[in-house]
């Protein structure tokens, strides 16, 4: 990807999505932090994860829900907030890790139900961009994922610095050293969809209505981060779905009018991902695959399946923005939001 004229429409979301790289290589480079919590996480020994979290960082929740499922065996839950601030509810949270994900730290929702979680017993963390929020001041645990100043207002580098936080205190023995690659394998992603690759994969999209984004597993997370991109920066109507979920009923919607977007990387999701892929094309519809060497590329090798997806996003965030471009739209300021949402 080139570099973009800083006043261009954009500009500041593709600096930021080109910034990832040096951001997992500074997270990596300073995990004393994760790996205390960790240390602390696991001498604490909940019995159950409960992740608190909204918008974008609330796709990093469900990635963290797949983390502690499968790679902690524990159960895991993402909390409704408003069950603590709207309905009052004071559960018994003894022996509960409630963990709130925020990238601003500042959603009143979040602040407030990490007060209820901890006076109910519970062991508190906040994954934050900005250690000195209210968030995080109420934690009993705080990470700072170090992605810096964020000025677009669609959330990418603080999204993929969640994820890797996130991977290192949940993902288990061997998770950051798993991680190793990750930098790398950002910079090769980023330089394998540039302007050209892009231009040609965005023709189906350029003049839809409706899109749908799926995948299965620790792909599930990505295609919802995905679908929300394309809302917020090119106002289209965008659904994710699992591959699952996809076939139970929302399939009926797509024909030729409707892209669908398939996260197909290589792995467990990847495969499940095959009797969509072939449902899809008895619905004649028009599908961009996301992993293989056509359609928009993942640089995956090496890389386990529960760490691919802090790379698989990134060409998607580009494909957002470029999408939003083409419709003559800016990306950086969507009409309507703002960088921090104050929600009850």
């Amino acid at each position: 990807m080139h570099d973009a004229d800083p006043q261009l429409p954009g500009a500041l979301m593709a600096a930021e999505i080109a910034e990832q790289p040096d951001i997992l290589a500074g997270l990596l480079a300073a995990r004393d932090e994760l790996d205390e919590a960790a240390r602390r996480i696991a001498g604490a020994r909940p019995r159950f994860v409960l992740i608190a979290a909204r918008g974008t960082s609330d796709h990093a929740a469900l990635y963290a829900k797949y983390l502690v499922e499968i790679r902690r065996g524990l159960p895991a839950g993402l909390a409704s907030p408003s069950a603590f601030t709207l309905y009052g509810a004071t559960p018994d949270l003894t022996d509960v890790l409630f963990l709130a994900i925020s990238q601003s730290g500042r959603s009143p929702d979040l602040v407030e139900s990490m007060a209820v979680a901890r006076a109910c017993g519970a062991l508190t963390m906040a994954v934050t961009n900005t250690p000195d929020s209210p968030l995080a001041l109420g934690a009993e645990i705080s990470i700072d994922v170090r992605a810096g100043v964020e000025r677009a207002v669609a959330a990418t580098k603080t999204y993929t610095a969640e994820l890797l936080a996130l991977l290192v205190l949940l993902g288990g023995d061997g998770a950051a050293h798993e991680a190793a690659g990750l930098p790398e394998a950002a910079a090769r992603t980023l330089a394998a969809n540039g302007d050209e690759r892009l231009a040609a994969v965005t023709a189906p999209f350029r003049y839809a209505n409706r899109i749908v984004v799926s995948g299965r597993g620790y792909s599930y997370p990505t295609a919802r981060e995905a679908a929300l991109k394309l809302m917020e920066t090119s106002y289209v109507s965008a659904q994710a779905f699992s591959g699952a979920d996809l076939l139970h009923g929302p399939l009926a919607m797509i024909d030729a009018s409707v892209p669908v977007i398939a996260v197909t990387t290589p792995g467990r999701s990847g495969a499940a991902m095959r009797p969509v892929l072939d449902r899809l094309a008895e619905a004649g519809a028009e599908v961009l695959p996301v992993g293989p060497r056509r359609g928009l590329a993942v640089a995956a090798t090496g890389l386990p399946e529960h760490v691919v997806p802090i790379v698989e996003i990134m060409p998607l965030q580009l494909l957002a923005r470029q999408l939003a471009v083409e419709r003559g739209l800016d990306p950086d300021a969507p009409r309507g939001l703002s960088k921090v949402t104050h929600t009850r």
